[in-house]
């Protein structure tokens, strides 16, 4: 740091305090009894102002600029505007030694020997309180909220905005130690708060400096390290609480001591020894430096944590007043004897440079290390004034005015910023440059350099014939790097740390400001002091060229003919011996690492991101394509890439344009060229038709068809042209060819009319190209009914692929008559069937089933699949029949049968149950499958009756409003639980069985066989919706009387037996075991009885007799005589004939009755005879079964039976449902079907 003075002046009164206007351009000096207004810019006196009667002690300028203040000997304080007027004035009993505009508010205080005062614009009268002491000094916090008064014993008092007192520190010295100067920090405080936090955490960033037209050259070389978090040399205590950081006052007293102090009162580090008497002290705008003047006749710069790191300016006499001027480096001094001297701070740049590692000098007493790629920065807090900085590979030094700190990084990880103390050198050194290698410090002391050890020992020293200018680390193993030394005599030398004698590697005639050797170590290139980079050959001492306008150069680490150089405002690129290329850039070139370019412009270091398309660009106009991709490397743009991967390619080198196609990730071009190096290997030299191939990549196609043409390839060329739809270029370069040529270049033109949705150009094209198949796809995907009809007519029926294709479309478009015709056109009767069957248009089907039986299966099956999936079941039988099919019909019904079981639809179920059992009884016909299928259909007909029962107790059980009458609940549940006696099927629940049965025998008076339901109901789980029914009705059932009502019991026809209500037998006679038959609706015991024909009779003569109905004989005598052994016995017989006529068939009833064993009725000829037709209902089951016979006993209550299932029902009860279903309520046999 150096000061340089810009301007000075004197009067002949003391200079006791001065201000400046905010924006820098005016200067206000207390002096004598007036004010002083100087243009900072130059140091004019624009004008005195007077208005005090005696001595101005102090001044102060408002922040906003709009007005300033001024407090005399005469005890009073004036207010004047920023147009040097005066506005306002008050008084003090004293004489006023200070005034501070508050920077927030713009309160002005102002102090005299005994009070200060508080006044602001907006009030009309001055706020005053007393002080104990002699106020000699004050100062207003960054925010307005406190001010602090430095007084004559020693003490600072901390006062609020009205005035109250907060804080009080007492210094040590006492009234021996009065308070001179005092001044708060003006950062703010978030600013603050971030730097401490910096220094306690150690974080990796650096703080912002503000100095600027800052002059800066490049004189030291650049070295270099690695940054990382830093140890600091002497760690400082720092305080967790963030409030102790916002605020901090620095205090300058006549015990010669510098101290700090918190805004609580608490002191900041130890007080300071000053040496002299300080008389003013003051911050630079943004709290960085302090600046401090006194008896010591000079002022004196520190930092903000007190370090001194030089002087600005001596004086002749005492310096009372000292400032900065706003926001800038620029400081004036007032002194005792009246000079006023206005001094510019220029900041050299204390820095260096390896690699991507640049160390720079931040606040004068810190090293900021920045990793220039990756940007991390690391502080290393050294407390002192940083002299020089060197920086290589792993090591740093900093020279302190006292020493030398050698640091090292904590590993040798390249993006490592920790950094650690290695050495310290407790020695001073002057010196102009510091390099710093593995094991060495080298310092350089106008023409002598010095090798010293870490431990600060001497091992060896070069003199030099004349100053030295530059020096550079080059590299080389520890303990013997290399140094690139430059003289200002022109002459460049090579030395070795660890030899003593140096290698003269050229001399030229002028002096050296900069030097760099290239990364092979055969180049060098030097600026000399005419700004003119020179590039020699290191081994012939040949300069191979120079060029003018160069401040710094720099080769490129990563290619060796490449190296840049800064001057003039511009960057200078120069590839080889190529021409120069230019962009504009401000600073110095320092480094060159592959596309970027390291540049300190004034004193801040940045990488700048350079694409090398110029060089790159050079070499390929010279058709040096491996140089060219070398550069590329470097760092070109995607465009850049391209140009040299399509101009290698041009140039046939395949391997450089490979790779830069590689990098913009092209596959198709890398295709391209991988093809071309397989037909290479396997021989192919032909050069002209590679690059035809490379030009038709490029779109260059009448090029690439000239060559292909030239290396006899037309077939290559016409199939690019077609490929292109170039179809005219095609036809010209074609002539008057082959015709197949031609036809293919149709059949090309048309699949391009298709891609571009011309579809009617592309048919007609195709047809006339003979691609009847491509025309019939467009026609049919489209929905072209009526072309394909013209086509498949105009096709052959030798064409059998285009008809089919035809056909088909015609089925996908809804045409199913011309896929017919085109069908029978082909004679493809197999197709047309399944034409027939897929369109349901099955009465064409048939009559083609009729005219050709083969088909027979692909025609029945599908149907009966069609009406089995629309319900249509009786029908599906008969086509499943037809087909042959019984076993696939049956498995069809099973399942419809199981889902209907399984989603509670039993009504359904007992139907698809009878139409199981009637097909197992058509399948039974075949002799081999009789047996099998006979047990199965009585299986399914016994399962039919049953499900067809529980529909209706699950309807009265599931549904709260179904309505049945209580006596077919009644006589369904005794069924139900009397076929229920073995196994129960799917579905069906005892529980509801029973707990109808209970319910209803208990209402109608059967309270024997409620008893009993409901204690079969105990043994089973029952769901909670019945629990409390059954508990309650098992209850009540107790009261009952423990019989059953005999209007209730079930009388046998045959032997006119009363049957129980709960039979063991089940439902037969518990007397003949005459089975009993029931309603297929209400479920009563019909009166009938089933009879069997002699042997010899068959049932149709069996029918033939009945339907005689022969005339019975009346009998007048009633009175009959019995013989019987040795008596005779005359009975009257008052047996009553309903008919009037004696029956034989009633007769048969009486004498083959009784016994354990079941014997059925048989009757023969004469009792047939004698039936009457209506009293005969007949189950003509079809063979293999036999009729079944039944006689009415009581014919004048009408039965009629369903002709379909033989379900027998009361007549009423049938009319009235088939009313109801307009069908059998059992088969569902509608009314008006046939018989059977």
């Amino acid at each position: 740091m150096r000061a340089v003075l810009t301007w000075r002046d004197k009067v002949e009164q003391c200079i006791y305090d001065l201000a400046f206007k905010p924006d820098g351009t005016q200067l206000i000096l207390a002096a004598g009894n007036r004010l002083l207004v100087y243009d900072t810019s130059d140091g004019t006196l624009l004008q005195p102002l007077k208005g005090h009667k005696d001595t101005v002690y102090c001044v102060a300028y408002a922040k906003d600029g709009k007005r300033f203040a001024s407090g005399s000997a005469d005890k009073s304080v004036i207010i004047w505007t920023s147009k040097l007027e005066g506005i306002l004035k008050y008084t003090h009993n004293d004489s006023i030694q200070c005034v501070s505009y508050n920077p927030v508010t713009h309160q002005l205080a102002s102090c005299s020997s005994g009070d200060f005062g508080l006044w602001s614009p907006e009030q009309k009268s001055v706020t005053k309180h007393k002080s104990s002491s002699k106020i000699t000094c004050c100062s207003w916090t960054n925010d307005g909220q406190y001010l602090a008064l430095g007084m004559m014993n020693g003490v600072i008092s901390i006062r609020n905005k009205n005035g109250e007192e907060k804080v009080k520190i007492e210094r040590p010295g006492g009234s021996l130690s009065p308070i001179w100067s005092i001044c708060w920090n003006p950062s703010s405080r978030w600013e603050n708060l971030w730097m401490n936090r910096e220094s306690e955490d150690a974080e990796e960033g650096i703080d912002s400096t503000y100095f600027q037209e800052l002059s800066s050259t490049l004189k030291a070389a650049v070295y270099d390290s690695q940054g990382s978090e830093a140890e600091e040399e002497e760690p400082t205590e720092e305080d967790d609480n963030l409030e102790e950081h916002n605020d901090i006052l620095a205090v300058a007293d006549w015990g010669q001591k510098l101290s700090f102090y918190q805004l609580s009162g608490k002191q900041v580090g130890k007080d300071r020894l000053l040496n002299f008497d300080p008389c003013c002290i003051s911050y630079f705008s943004k709290g960085e430096y302090i600046l401090l003047g006194g008896s010591d006749r000079q002022v004196s710069l520190f930092t903000k944590d007190g370090v001194r790191l030089g002087t600005v300016g001596e004086q002749s006499s005492w310096v009372w007043t000292c400032r900065e001027k706003p926001d800038s480096n620029y400081v004036v001094t007032g002194c005792q004897d009246g000079t006023i001297a206005f001094y510019q701070l220029v900041f050299s740049t204390v820095h260096g440079l390896y690699k991507d590692r640049y160390a720079y000098r931040d606040s004068m007493t810190d090293v900021i290390v920045q990793h220039l790629i990756t940007e991390q920065k690391v502080r290393i807090k050294c407390k002192e004034l940083v002299k020089k900085i060197a920086i290589y590979k792993n090591r740093l030094a900093i020279q302190l005015p006292e020493k030398i700190l050698i640091y090292e990084l904590y590993s040798d990880d390249s993006s490592d910023m920790r950094y650690r103390l290695k050495e310290k050198i407790l020695k001073k050194f002057e010196c102009n440059l510091l390099v710093v290698c593995a094991s060495h410090i080298i310092l350089c002391q106008e023409k002598r350099l010095q090798c010293l050890s870490f431990s600060g020992g001497k091992e060896r020293e070069w003199q030099m014939e004349s100053l030295i200018r530059y020096i550079k680390v080059i590299g080389g193993p520890p303990g013997r790097e290399g140094l690139l030394v430059g003289l200002k005599n022109g002459q460049i030398l090579k030395i070795f740390v660890d030899n003593l004698f140096a290698i003269v590697l050229l001399k030229q005639a002028t002096a050296v400001r900069c030097l760099d050797m290239s990364a092979s170590r055969n180049k060098l290139a030097v600026v000399d002091e005419n700004d003119t980079c020179l590039v020699y050959d290191i081994h012939t001492k040949e300069l191979l060229f120079q060029e003018p306008n160069a401040n710094s150069v720099a080769w490129n680490t990563q290619c060796e003919d490449m190296l840049c150089f800064s001057g003039g405002g511009y960057l200078n690129i120069k590839a080889s011996t190529f021409p120069v290329h230019q962009q504009k850039l401000q600073g110095f070139v320092v480094g060159y690492n592959g596309s970027k370019i390291f540049c300190l412009h004034v004193f801040a270091m940045s990488a700048v991101e350079v694409p090398q398309s110029a060089p790159m660009y050079q070499y390929l106009d010279r058709k040096m394509f491996r140089e060219a991709y070398q550069i590329a490397c470097l760092g070109v743009t995607d465009a850049d890439w391209r140009e040299l991967a399509m101009e290698a390619l041009e140039g046939l080198e395949f391997e450089t344009a490979k790779k830069a196609f590689a990098r913009v990730q092209d596959l198709r071009y890398l295709e391209l060229i991988s093809s071309i190096e397989e037909r290479r290997k396997r021989g192919e030299t032909n050069s002209d038709l590679f690059l035809a191939d490379v030009f038709s990549y490029q779109g260059k196609f009448h090029e690439a068809a000239k060559l292909y043409k030239r290396s006899g390839h037309e077939d290559l060329a016409l199939a690019m042209y077609t490929d292109l739809r170039m179809f005219e270029y095609a036809k010209d370069f074609l002539g008057s060819g082959d015709p197949k040529e031609t036809k293919m270049l149709i059949t090309k033109q048309a699949d391009w009319a298709r891609n571009i949705n011309e579809p009617k150009a592309a048919v007609e094209m195709y047809l006339s190209a003979g691609e009847h198949i491509k025309a019939i796809e467009i026609s049919g995907d489209l929905g072209w009914v009526d072309m394909l009809i013209d086509i498949a007519r105009k096709l052959d029926k030798a064409e059998r692929e285009p008809l089919l294709l035809c056909a088909r479309y015609f089925k996908e478009l809804d045409s199913p008559s011309y896929a017919a015709e085109t069908y029978l056109k082909l004679g493809d009767l197999q197709a047309l069937v399944q034409l027939h069957v897929e369109t349901q248009h099955w009465d064409e089907a048939f009559a083609l089933g009729e005219k050709h039986p083969e088909f027979k299966d692909d025609i029945y099956v599908p149907y009966a699949q069609w009406l089995a999936e629309n319900d249509r079941f009786e029908e599906a039988q008969k086509a499943f029949h037809k087909a042959g099919r019984q076993g696939e019909a049956v498995r069809v019904l099973e399942q419809l049968t199981h889902n209907a079981v399984v989603e509670s639809r039993f009504s359904d179920a007992g139907y698809y149950y009878w139409m199981l059992s009637m097909q197992c009884l058509e399948i039974a016909q075949d002799p081999a499958q009789k047996d099998a299928m006979l047990d199965k259909f009585h299986h399914f007909q016994h399962l039919a009756e049953l499900y067809h029962g529980y529909h209706t107790i699950q309807r009265f059980t599931e549904e709260p409003f179904s309505f049945h009458l209580p006596e077919t609940l009644f006589n369904i549940s005794r069924f139900l639980l009397h076929s229920l006696a073995k196994d129960t099927p799917l579905g069906i629940s005892k529980v509801n069985t029973l707990y109808t049965l209970a319910k209803q025998s208990k209402a109608l008076g059967a309270y024997k066989l409620a008893r009993h339901a409901y204690d079969k109901l105990q043994g089973l789980r029952i769901p909670a919706k019945f629990q409390k029914s059954i508990e309650l009705g098992s209850l009540t059932i107790r009261s009952k009387p423990f019989h059953d009502s005999e209007e209730l019991v079930p009388l046998c026809y045959r032997c006119s037996t009363n049957n129980p209500l709960l039979n063991s037998l089940g439902n037969v006679c518990v007397n003949c075991r005459q089975p009993f038959v029931f309603s297929a609706s209400s479920y009563e015991v019909l009166h009938l009885v089933e009879f069997q024909l002699e042997e010899g009779i068959s049932d149709e003569e069996a029918v033939a007799l009945i339907d005689l109905e022969a005339p019975r004989h009346r009998r007048e005598d009633r009175w009959q005589e019995v013989a019987s052994g040795d008596s005779q016995t005359l009975r009257l017989d008052e047996t009553v004939d309903p008919s009037g006529d004696d029956d034989p068939f009633t007769a048969k009833l009486s004498f083959e009755q009784g016994g354990s064993e079941f014997i059925p009725v048989v009757v023969g000829r004469a009792v047939l005879r004698s039936m009457s037709r209506r009293d005969v209902l007949i189950k003509r089951w079809p063979p293999p079964l036999r009729w079944q016979y039944f006689r009415s006993l009581l014919p004048d209550a009408a039965v009629t039976m369903c002709p379909s299932c033989f379900q027998m029902f009361h007549s009423e009860d049938y009319e009235l449902l088939v009313l109801q279903h307009s069908c059998c309520p059992y088969c569902r046999r509608r009314i008006d079907d046939p018989g059977p």
